[in-house]
């Protein structure tokens, strides 16, 4: 399925367990595949900066699905055994069930997993399903129209992201999860409809606390609506209990309704942080590598890549990257912020380059 000349990969064997420099495993690769959406989600993508006259990376700028495939089989051999698509937004690329059918064969690949705005999953929740994508999630902050609008850049519709979802549980994607980053005074108060709404359906929605990723969106910590909090106003009105992680390193704290409705997720990236235990690693679409979402640079693994570096020397430097890493930006939040406010510091990556 790979369009180009197929690389011959060179017989490796599988190297042990690579850990960073504090005992973290990589696991995870998140992949983005567009660096374009369709939303100008102002926590993400203001539309006053991502105009028309914005320039985003061009075909040949973003890494190819051959360059995809290629890193992952590499990344599989220090321990990556899921896999994240990401964008942007990711249904805007071309062909992407190609891409998900070839990152399916490799292996030690275990899971697949997408993460879109839903409105175009309709179209392509059968054909991914066929290609080897097992889950997907689906950003939705809110289903008032009038939130939904001022959340997306006044693109797409609710309507459009419910029939996605149902067309991708009808594709048997499972399980399906609904993202929404909740802020104090925005949408905290809509909360309790998406709940309404996917409550007893199998869809999980989990409410992630508003974060400080990139610059541009004017993040304050009175902005955020602590997950404790938001679980104490929905237990008044639906008893939850806890329960336990599925898996090492989720980020999400789970919770079941006691009447048998489901469950609901709560990620706590700024009052609970869980640095400790993040297994992470991004891959951008221009081809570098990040080992933080708040990463202020990465390291470029296109420019080896198109360079003519062979499987041996990529490994080497996937792994050298990974045991480098000492990222733990959410523990260490207040003083490195204000270390970046006194010095000006480096800008963060933005999320629309490596997803969320």
């Amino acid at each position: 399925m790979v369009s180009g000349t197929e690389h011959r990969l060179v017989p490796l064997r599988r190297a042990p367990a690579t850990q960073d420099a504090l005992g973290r495993p990589l696991h995870d690769l998140r992949i983005s595949v567009m660096d374009r959406c369709n939303f100008r989600c102002p926590y993400c993508m203001p539309q006053h900066t991502f105009h028309d006259g914005y320039r985003f990376l061009t075909s040949g700028e973003r890494l190819d699905f051959a360059e995809i495939v290629r890193l992952t089989r590499l990344a599989a051999r220090l321990g990556v055994r899921k896999l994240r698509l990401t964008g942007g937004e990711p249904l805007l690329r071309p062909n992407l069930a190609d891409l998900i059918g070839d990152l399916s064969a490799i292996p030690g690949i275990e899971d697949i997993a997408l993460t879109t705005n839903g409105v175009l999953l309709a179209k392509h929740a059968t054909e991914l399903k066929a290609a080897g994508l097992r889950r997907i999630t689906v950003s939705l902050d809110s289903l008032d129209p009038e939130v939904f609008a001022r959340l997306s850049g006044g693109f797409g519709g609710v309507e459009q992201v419910l029939e996605g979802i149902e067309a991708a549980q009808r594709a048997g994607l499972a399980p399906i999860k609904v993202n929404a980053v909740v802020q104090r005074g925005v949408n905290d108060h809509t909360v309790f409809g998406l709940l309404e709404r996917f409550r007893g359906t199998g869809v999980t929605v989990r409410f992630i606390e508003y974060m400080d990723v990139g610059n541009r969106n004017d993040w304050r910590p009175g902005s955020v609506v602590p997950s404790a909090e938001l679980a104490a106003r929905i237990g008044a009105r639906w008893p939850l209990a806890p329960v336990d992680r599925a898996y090492p390193g989720e980020v999400a704290e789970r919770q079941v309704f006691a009447d048998g409705g489901g469950e609901v997720g709560f990620i706590s990236s700024v009052s609970q942080p869980f640095c400790g235990a993040c297994s992470r690693a991004r891959l951008s679409s221009d081809g570098k590598l990040y080992t933080c979402l708040f990463a202020t640079k990465g390291v470029d693994l296109r420019a080896p890549l198109r360079g003519g570096a062979d499987d041996p020397t990529l490994l080497a430097l996937l792994q050298d990257v990974w045991q480098r890493r000492d990222d733990r930006y959410s523990e260490q939040r207040a003083e490195l912020r204000a270390a970046e406010t006194a010095a000006q510091g480096a800008a963060k990556v933005e999320m629309f380059h490596i997803g969320g």
